[in-house]
């Protein structure tokens, strides 16, 4: 390359000095400095809270070429924009793609089965652990300030593998959701207009998949919002209208039963908190949102707000199963998923219809946070965003097709989300342990092994309940359902966390043991269970606090510092 004149050279001069101010001003204002070439990261935090400033780098050449070092990568300043993200304002719309249409099958049905227990229960047991990432959001971010989803984290504590692994059930959580909101959208259709819902999904499908292409995740955060303001409406209308209009029969209050304590009912009090807390993690909505607070306290304020807002909103809607039984609506055996619907049919056409256009909205604002969401995690996580966004985007759609049919044939909604539940279960108590400084040793190994080991723990508790493999393998896919007037259920899900931790542990034990057995033979010190770098000397400035000192590489033209923590696997 030639020289540049002196103009040009003093070009790159102030671009220099840009470049120090723009990292100095992100220290202070702990602010993120990014290439827009990063599309799922370039995207997310593009909503109406964001403040955008754009300085575009061009024309540099030998002499005056400055490379920007940060994270894992690094950029040369050569036609490339520096984007200086500045987070403001609290977004409590982190609850909206929890409340997909979905909920007006599974919360009433639980409530037509459990009564009042099991409608407090799974109320509490939804909006309560939205408060993990309140607690965990601040510690994550902290260690991992690059990041913007759990996997990220993952990746730099563990290592590639346990972050494939984990973005890979991130993805087949979320294929669960989009099945259970297409299936819940055939079955809305269905119930309020007689008509078969196959053509609504296929357009539902379609609509969202071209803009959510178009728009990324700016126009999932758009429609978020719109999703948050149908919720309240629709909550309103409905407790409005169901309250004016419906009369209770008193005599089947009584009779019901639902105002008594069941089984099931007290077995969810340890159900539901394992399961949707743990499910919770694999949202990658919520924890885009997470990383996107300007605070911690802003975190805090707006994840109480959105339990609090969940906790009403899921509480009405699972009442309306309670109300279905004690107006007649539905009778005594009859499906409780279709409980809401049935209520419906006892209002006004013109309320029907309302509440029509409300859950398509709702459905359809839920299923584009997903496939935005399953388009992030693709790309980043498990492409690096090396491959070309458009074909990320082609691959999701080959992938609509299938949960189209799936969707189709699904037998229960709730069923759906207990599958993705149990998955949960299994891997995310392994995985959090990492999160403490004091398990230093725990590696991906045990991450991954202790996750497939819950799964199959699962199958051995199966397989010895029933006493046979077959039953043992439909207790996976829990084919029974929650209502099973058994343990089956429940023994899942007490197998699944704490057959992962055994399974977690027995590894870790195999790997130490191995890994002494090679010292020993190759006459080296044993050093599996020293102290890593990063927990023996101060944490570097502005580096991953999984730095060791080795990774670490400084520019002094723009003053920033690069860190490349590699996780351990084994």
């Amino acid at each position: 390359m030639n020289s540049f004149p002196a103009t040009e050279r003093s070009l790159r001069d102030r671009w220099r000095l840009t470049l120090s101010l723009l990292v100095r001003i992100c220290r202070k204002y702990r602010v993120r400095l990014e290439p827009p070439s990063w599309h799922s990261r370039a995207t997310i935090l593009q909503d109406k809270n964001s403040a955008v400033l754009a300085l575009e780098a061009k024309e540099m050449a030998e002499g005056g070429i400055v490379w920007l070092h940060y994270g894992r990568r690094t950029w040369q300043i050569s036609e490339i924009y520096l984007i200086l993200y500045v987070h403001i304002g609290r977004d409590i719309s982190v609850f909206c793609p929890a409340l997909g249409s979905g909920i007006l099958f599974s919360y009433p049905q639980l409530a037509a089965l459990t009564g009042v227990q099991g409608v407090i229960v799974y109320a509490i047991s939804s909006a309560a652990p939205l408060m993990i990432f309140a607690v965990l959001g601040p510690i994550i971010r902290n260690k991992c300030p690059e990041g913007f989803i759990l996997t990220e984290w993952t990746r730099q504590r563990y290592g590639i593998v346990t972050a494939m692994f984990l973005s890979f059930f991130t993805l087949v959580t979320m294929f669960l959701y989009m099945v259970a909101e297409l299936s819940a959208m055939q079955q809305i259709v269905g119930a309020l207009t007689g008509m078969d819902g196959l053509p609504a999904i296929i357009v539902q499908a379609v609509v969202t998949t071209i803009y959510t292409s178009l728009g990324g995740f700016k126009i999932s955060f758009i429609t978020d919002n719109i999703q948050a303001v149908m919720v309240f409406f629709l909550v309103a209308v409905a407790t409005i209208t169901i309250g004016v209009k419906t009369n209770v029969d008193r005599s089947l209050v009584e009779s019901s039963g639902l105002l008594n304590a069941t089984l099931l009912g007290w077995q969810l009090l340890y159900i539901l908190p394992v399961a949707v807390l743990t499910n919770d993690f694999f949202l990658s909505n919520f924890w885009i949102r997470t990383f996107a607070s300007r605070t911690d306290k802003d975190l805090f304020i707006g994840v109480s707000c959105a339990s609090a807002i969940v906790l009403v909103i899921l509480t009405l809607v699972g009442v309306t199963g309670l109300l279905a039984v004690w107006t007649g609506a539905l009778a005594p055996g009859e499906d409780g998923s279709i409980a809401f619907f049935l209520l419906l049919e006892t209002l006004p056409s013109w309320v029907v219809g309302i509440v029509l256009v409300m859950t398509v909205t709702l459905s359809t604002a839920a299923f584009d946070s997903f496939q935005s969401a399953m388009v992030s995690t693709a790309s980043n996580d498990l492409f690096r965003n090396k491959l070309n966004i458009w074909v990320i985007r082609a691959g999701i759609v080959a992938l609509i097709f299938p949960v189209v049919v799936i969707a189709l044939k699904a037998p229960s909604i709730l069923q759906i989300y207990l599958i993705s539940d149990l998955v949960s279960a299994s891997i995310i108590p392994v995985l959090v342990i990492g999160l403490s400084d004091r398990f230093y040793w725990w590696r991906g190994f045990e991450v991954v092994i202790g996750g497939l080991g819950g799964i199959l723990t699962v199958f051995i508790f199966g397989t010895i309940y029933f006493g046979n493999a077959l039953d043992g393998a439909k207790l996976i896919l829990l084919e029974g359902g929650l209502y099973a007037n058994d343990w089956s259920v429940f023994g899942a899900f007490v197998a699944a966390p704490f057959g992962g931790l055994l399974w977690g542990f027995g590894a870790l034990v195999v790997r130490l043991g191995f890994q002494w057995l090679i010292a020993k033979i190759k006459g080296q010190r044993f050093d599996s269970l020293d102290k890593p770098d990063y927990l023996t000397r101060p944490r570097i400035v502005d580096a991953n606090e999984y730095t060791d000192s080795g990774d670490i590489t400084a520019a002094d033209e723009a003053e920033v510092i690069t860190s490349h923590p590699k996780g351990k696997f084994f």
